[in-house]
């Protein structure tokens, strides 16, 4: 993806074009968005009926995964991300922290429920997402991904610049999955658990952020040799904005999951409560003494 792209716009207008706003994953996103309404409409639950709030919200979030994905991928941002540090932080953002959640939230309850009750399903997934093994892999990817040489070599080599751009996408879809997997048994982490997981994700990724921030030196020799795209925005500065962003992104998405996963246990515990509180006030059927 390197060298190419960088001389886009010395080519021809369609080959400016593609590569600027890329059609191929403008496709490949209303495909997914394709395949998911014809196979999400199959889902017979109540959830999922016609017109059910919950059915118009998880079509909600599945375009706007798709919307978030064409812009990561397709848009003018994945361009000049290869021309700007931030613009690569920023898309990195939106493809690992915003999008895998939103797509997680899309999936009908039916869809979860026949996806989990499939004998192999529980015999191979438990073991894999394990809340250890999710929240080191992805922070571990990322952390590797940052170190200098081995984000210039990847820059530099069209096939490990994609292969490893897409295992972070998979490796964040299962840092997310112990948060957004409705089975208790297979996520393992009750909702108080997953305030923990959700903090620790964060302190994990932050002294790769910290790194890039506070760095004295130029990093990524990729980005220091480009010509300035902005006669006001330096390199190092551009550098540091990078850093400044995914620092950002990560605390507003954590900070909504937080939220999400907090009032999604205040109100199971309210119901518990209002259950509990129900069937003691509920009037005690009469014994009735027989007389011999």
């Amino acid at each position: 993806m390197g060298h190419m792209m960088h001389e886009a716009g010395s080519g021809s207008g369609f080959a400016y074009f593609f590569d600027m706003w890329r059609p191929d994953f403008l496709l490949l996103a209303i495909l997914i968005g394709y395949l998911f309404f014809r196979f999400s409409g199959r889902d017979k639950t109540a959830a999922a009926a016609v017109g059910d709030p919950s059915n118009i919200l998880g079509k909600f979030y599945m375009v706007s995964a798709l919307v978030i994905f064409y812009i990561g991928q397709g848009s003018p941002l994945a361009y000049y991300s290869h021309r700007l540090f931030s613009a690569h932080m920023l898309q990195q953002s939106l493809l690992y922290l915003v999008m895998p959640p939103l797509v997680y939230l899309a999936i009908p309850e039916g869809g979860w429920k026949a996806f989990l009750a499939k004998s192999w399903v529980q015999k191979r997934l438990k073991p894999l997402t394990h809340p250890l093994l999710t929240v080191f892999i992805f922070n571990a990817l990322f952390s590797i991904y940052h170190v200098p040489q081995i984000f210039d070599a990847a820059y530099e080599n069209v096939a490990l610049h994609y292969g490893y751009h897409l295992v972070l996408i998979l490796a964040a879809f299962h840092m997310w999955f112990p948060i957004f997997c409705p089975d208790h048994a297979t996520s393992r982490l009750s909702d108080l658990q997953k305030i923990a997981y959700i903090v620790v994700n964060g302190i994990l990724l932050t002294p790769a952020c910290a790194l890039i921030i506070f760095s004295d030196t130029l990093l990524y020799k990729v980005y220091y040799d480009m010509p300035l795209v902005f006669d006001s925005l330096s390199h190092y500065n551009d550098q540091q904005l990078g850093g400044t962003i995914m620092k950002i992104m990560q605390e507003i998405v954590y900070g909504v999951v937080l939220a999400y996963v907090f009032f999604a246990w205040y109100r199971k515990e309210k119901m518990k409560d209002s259950e509990e509180a129900a069937a003691y006030d509920a009037p005690q059927p009469s014994v009735r003494l027989s007389h011999h």
